[in-house]
């Protein structure tokens, strides 16, 4: 099995798809280490996008998976890590 690699931009993508932009957010600008929720990401949106990740990559993730990782740069990391978990087993 090939490795997969999530990426920011690949997380920018779906959080557009899924729940959309707020209005002042910049999705392009430096936003790594700045949490969802301050980006106008609610729990329901994170839902969203947690279940358009696990479609998309073929994974399942955890229920507390954006609560262990708050900002882009930590759930990147983090779906990286279930993705190797995938290709180990």
């Amino acid at each position: 099995m090939s490795e997969q690699k999530f990426t920011l931009e690949d997380l920018k993508r779906i959080l557009r798809e899924g729940a959309g932009t707020d209005e002042g957010v910049d999705l392009d600008g430096d936003i790594l280490d700045t949490d969802f929720e301050e980006l106008g990401y609610e729990s329901l949106a994170l839902l969203e996008t947690g279940g358009r990740i696990e479609r998309e990559y073929g994974i399942s993730l955890d229920d507390d998976v954006f609560t262990d990782h708050r900002t882009p740069r930590s759930l990147v990391a983090g779906i990286n890590g279930y993705l190797q978990k995938l290709v180990a087993s």
